[in-house]
């Protein structure tokens, strides 16, 4: 038996070291990760959302009108950033996700707050995001007790201790506050993004390994027919996947589903640009790594934004200008609008127009960087 030794073990360290300077991805996750998680956790992470986009519908253009807007603004939890003409554009931003509130002030305001005959402003929240509605719920509540606290003075004033006016709260979508309604659609995403790309990219990489991609690529189709034809299977079991979870979400927790044919139709043209998009995103990762331990790896590391920073955990307009930034360059933060819109909002293509752009840009980048990239290391 040998005896103990310090030449030994530094023999090892050094190996080890020089392993690990050679595998650069894990280094860099070992480094990277913990540096994402606090930038995350301390920035972008919010569960008190505030600055959240709001629509105004004023009829009536006085004093009180302007003070109740300024009131609204001052709270902190909301941005005034539409004046729609008219109540049918205002829900169509309410629709497409573009505001939390639309606020209609009528046009007898002012009289009635000086009449004291019960004045009163329709609110309107989308409650898809329960979080986030309540704060808007929260801020709109505080209206009637602070708003004209300096317009009413003298003869104006009331010796009474009622509000000047009343606030109608809907709250649009989600009117009970289920979050699992906000939720479980969700998950959806997540599911076919965290399956899809790993599978895809320890799958290739599992083939680049054991040489048969050179054989593939060796053979008279190209580059972008292999990728075709290995992505192809992989696209019927996302639509698998979707077909289980969208059952069980209606079974178990009554999630609501779409109403008309248009809207299965834009969903279902959500759904399959997302599948292809992450199977496009899991063969280009493919073709990056090493082996399959850096292909999950690297899979985990796109996760983990894509989690925070899409809406899907926190409302994504309470999020900060960068970390939104980010997240519009993220293909689940534009699937999450598509299918909370589709199943909670009844959506249609004409809704979802950005977010299909944005999935279908995100698709050609991919592929062609794929494309490139399979002809430079395998061809």
């Amino acid at each position: 038996m040998k005896g103990f030794s310090l030449t030994r073990i530094a023999a090892v360290l050094v190996k080890e070291f020089t392993q690990l300077r050679r595998d650069r991805i894990t280094y860099a996750m070992i480094l990277v990760m913990p540096l994402m998680q606090l930038l995350l956790f301390g920035y972008a992470i919010n569960t008190d959302p505030r600055h959240l986009p709001a629509a105004v519908v004023s009829h009536d253009h006085g004093r009180f009108a302007n003070a109740l807007v300024a009131t609204l603004e001052r709270t902190s939890y909301v941005d005034v950033r539409h004046l729609p003409a008219s109540e049918d554009e205002m829900d169509g931003l309410l629709r497409r996700g573009e505001i939390s509130l639309a606020l209609t002030i009528p046009p007898d305001f002012t009289q009635r707050v000086l009449k004291g005959d019960r004045a009163q402003i329709l609110a309107e929240v989308d409650a898809t995001d329960p979080t986030a509605a309540g704060g808007v719920a929260t801020a709109v509540a505080s209206l009637p007790a602070n708003a004209l606290r300096q317009e009413l003075k003298g003869v104006a004033a009331k010796p009474t201790n009622a509000p000047p006016f009343e606030v109608v709260v809907h709250r649009l979508y989600n009117p009970e506050g289920i979050t699992s309604y906000n939720i479980v659609p969700g998950l959806l995403a997540i599911i076919l993004s965290m399956t899809l790309v790993m599978m895809t990219a320890m799958a290739v990489t599992r083939e680049v390994e054991r040489g048969t991609m050179e054989s593939l690529l060796s053979m008279p189709a190209t580059a972008f027919e292999v990728m075709i034809g290995k992505l192809l299977p992989y696209v019927a079991v996302g639509i698998l996947q979707t077909i289980v979870v969208l059952t069980l979400a209606r079974l178990l927790f009554a999630v609501p589903m779409a109403h008309t044919l248009a809207g299965w139709v834009a969903l279902s043209t959500g759904i399959v640009l997302f599948i292809t998009g992450n199977l496009a995103l899991g063969y280009c990762i493919s073709t990056v790594v090493r082996s399959q331990l850096q292909a999950m790896q690297i899979s985990m590391f796109y996760m983990m934004p894509s989690l925070f920073l899409s809406g899907f955990m926190f409302p994504f307009q309470g999020l900060p200008g960068w970390a939104q930034v980010i997240g519009e360059v993220i293909p689940i933060t534009h699937f999450l609008r598509i299918i909370r819109g589709s199943l909670l909002k009844g959506q249609v293509l004409a809704d979802m127009g950005t977010d299909l752009v944005a999935l279908c840009g995100f698709l050609i980048v991919v592929t062609v960087l794929t494309i490139a990239r399979s002809r430079t290391t395998l061809d």
